[in-house]
């Protein structure tokens, strides 16, 4: 794990790399990738962090940014895709600060593909601002929310893809569910499609929801306690954000944390 603790430029190597961001002031961190990695990001603590992505021609580079911080974390991050470049974003957050996040992502080149995916046990406030926009023709961008809203907690999230003109074959998609238990929550999803080109293809999905009955009688039915079955939905709700890594030890790591979490539902 690499510690950071000051504004940085970091040129990422090839294969698996980790680090830790730990810091009292804001910071600015920029990640450039040019081949095939998988970055793992520990956010410990930062009052406002930026992040800066860039993704080469034919680059594939997998983050996976897990927020662990005690205290409330606003980050403003803009992400770049040149010309078949894959770039994967997760991000995964089980703590009981607040959280404000900005993304935003540029499809630039001919055949960039990006996927932006999140995963968040809500107990307190939760607002995110992401935007997937293709530039040029061919390029794919996808988005997909996942969240599960506690008592008390509150989600926010405005997903907007957006085509410009002349990106002609490209393809914008989207889907974004809240899951809760109980009264007291607040959730509210924005899904958004801004398409100015008619040779595209477009979709969104969105659901905010109680557990459904006929699933919970199904689990209970099957010898599940009812906090059991809401365990178990919990999990398979946020569980998959710990796929986004291949490194076996970590996922394990991660998804203990996880169940730790949700255990205390």
């Amino acid at each position: 794990m690499i510690p950071v603790h000051v504004n940085t430029d970091i040129i990422l190597p090839q294969g698996y790399s980790e680090y830790e961001i730990d810091s009292d002031r804001d910071l600015e961190i920029t990640f450039s990738g040019t081949g095939k990695s998988e970055v793992f990001v520990r956010i410990v603590k930062c009052p406002n962090l930026r992040i800066r992505t860039f993704t080469g021609a034919d680059a594939a580079v997998t983050y996976l940014f897990w927020n662990d911080c005690s205290a409330e974390l606003k980050t403003d991050e803009s992400h770049e895709v040149m010309r078949d470049g894959d770039l994967r974003i997760a991000y995964g957050e089980c703590n009981q600060a607040d959280t404000k996040r900005t993304s935003w992502v540029a499809l630039r080149e001919r055949g960039a593909h990006a996927l932006v995916s999140s995963a968040s046990l809500v107990e307190n406030r939760k607002e995110t601002k992401m935007e997937v926009g293709n530039y040029a023709p061919h390029t794919l961008g996808e988005m997909k929310n996942f969240a599960v809203v506690l008592k008390g907690g509150k989600l926010f999230i405005d997903a907007i893809g957006k085509i410009v003109k002349g990106a002609y074959g490209s393809e914008s998609h989207q889907t974004s569910r809240a899951l809760c238990f109980e009264d007291g929550q607040n959730s509210t999803i924005l899904p958004e499609l801004l398409i100015d080109e008619n040779d595209v293809q477009a979709s969104h999905a969105m659901s905010i929801g109680r557990m459904d009955d006929e699933q919970l009688y199904y689990l209970r039915s099957r010898g599940l306690s009812e906090r059991q079955s809401i365990m178990l939905m919990s999990t398979g709700y946020l569980m998959p954000v710990t796929e986004f890594i291949n490194d076996e030890a970590l996922k394990e790591k991660l998804r203990a944390q996880m169940e730790e979490k949700i255990a205390r539902l």
